[in-house]
């Protein structure tokens, strides 16, 4: 009977021992969070490699719904509101699935972040379906990839690349409401920033004089600040004011020169030559 004990504790600790291997991922998974205008972009996705097979027509099937990775289904998660495709796609969380053509893929964003590849998919729980045209590569890409490119404050190319095929789509978000509100709060306290306030008015509201009264009172609280006089010189050359312009841009080279920065130097002259 000890025997027989003693057998099984054996066998039961060696079974243990091998269920801890754990063996290298061929499809192995990758958490991104990229930084995008207020808020952020998560995408969790696995990456199988071609390893010496035919992509496109063999292992992801052409015309027909592909889970975008391997294993689990891609996960996308906005933290902010953005708009694709003319779209608005609230905060939250979403599946992300594809359907590879040979000219262009259908990209489908989905509610069913708990389903497991395609098993669970809904269409009617769909959120967006639109087409993005394929551009072919010249040098294949050996491991599935999904990144973000041509970063702005507001937008952001997302591209999905593998073998010869990359597809790429634009993604938009509106930072406008969320700054105005920090900005019109912060203008209320005993330290105000003028300076943001500036940036703000003039570069998304368009509101020029406004913009004008901010960076005077930035300028006001910090009477050598190189870097806000060029800045308000350019907010006087957009209203039309080439003299102000002119004129305000002499005083921040001044200050620049005084404080010995080369670049504002440099800066300065060079704007001077636009207004000339």
């Amino acid at each position: 009977m000890k025997k027989i004990f003693l057998f099984l504790m054996i066998s039961i600790a060696t079974f243990a021992a091998q269920a801890q291997v754990k063996m290298p991922a061929l499809s192995p998974v990758q958490t991104i969070k990229q930084e995008f205008g207020m808020g952020s972009i998560e995408l969790k996705y696995a990456r199988p490699s071609a390893r010496g097979r035919k992509v496109f027509g063999e292992v992801v099937s052409l015309n027909e719904m592909w889970r975008t990775g391997a294993n689990a289904a891609t996960q996308i998660r906005f933290s902010d509101p953005v708009e694709i495709n003319g779209k608005k796609i609230d905060t939250g969380n979403y599946a992300f699935y594809t359907i590879p053509g040979k000219e262009s893929w259908e990209i489908i964003i989905n509610k069913g972040t708990s389903n497991w590849g395609l098993d669970g998919y809904k269409k009617e729980e769909d959120v967006l379906r639109f087409f993005a045209a394929v551009n072919k590569l010249k040098k294949p890409v050996e491991t599935f990839t999904i990144s973000f490119e041509n970063m702005t404050t507001d937008h952001c190319d997302m591209h999905l690349s593998w073998d010869k095929m990359d597809v790429a789509f634009t993604i938009a978000t509106d930072n406008r409401p969320k700054m105005k509100a920090q900005i019109e709060a912060a203008l209320q306290l005993e330290k105000k920033p003028y300076y943001q306030a500036a940036q703000y008015y003039n570069e998304y509201e368009t509101n020029l004089p406004l913009a004008l009264e901010m960076i005077d009172k930035a300028i006001e609280s910090n009477k050598t600040a190189y870097w806000m006089m060029l800045y308000k010189a350019k907010i006087q050359l957009k209203m039309g004011d080439k003299a102000g312009a002119f004129q305000t841009s002499k005083l921040s080279e001044a200050a620049a020169e005084a404080q010995g920065n080369k670049d504002y130097i440099k800066m300065n002259k060079a704007f001077q030559d636009t207004i000339k």
